[in-house]
């Protein structure tokens, strides 16, 4: 499905407050209600909206800490790199997987309460994985800029 310029407005406003009302869309977009709500009935069938979330923040629900971990796996065979994102995506502290190219296998966000849960999740869970050969670790300790709206 191609997207218009229509959509893509239609995109942007969601990606900054997906609360807004099909009539408040309407509005700022000069569509109609109907319109508007079988546009966006589209992108989500067409997958353009994978989900509707409420964004937190992290320091009020108890997430004190951020670190990247670069993974480095001792094989790389399909099964071994499939094992691998099977078990660290039921991990609720990894926020995000990427498999990588370059000198490391995988590249995970992870939100702890502080450096002692971290410490527990290292050695009680990925650590422990079947074939992790070495986990190399980045603590945040300032956030300049998060975004979670992709440029349209």
């Amino acid at each position: 499905m191609p997207l218009d310029y229509t959509d893509h407005q239609l995109l942007k406003l969601l990606q900054e407050d997906a609360t807004l009302s099909n009539k408040e869309l309407a509005i700022k977009l000069h569509k109609s209600i109907a319109a508007i709500h079988e546009r966006v009935k589209k992108l989500k069938s067409a997958g353009y909206i994978k989900k509707t979330v409420a964004i937190l923040d992290r320091h009020k629900i108890g997430i004190g800490l951020i670190s990247f971990s670069q993974v480095f796996l001792k094989a790389h065979t399909f099964e071994v790199l499939n094992e691998f994102e099977k078990e660290v995506a039921k991990f609720p502290e990894v926020m995000e997987c990427y498999q990588m190219a370059g000198s490391y296998d995988f590249m995970l966000r992870i939100a702890t309460k502080d450096m002692d849960a971290y410490h527990q999740f290292l050695r009680h869970k990925l650590a422990v994985l079947p074939h992790v050969n070495t986990v190399q670790t980045y603590f945040v300790l300032s956030e300049t800029k998060s975004e979670t709206a992709y440029p349209l």
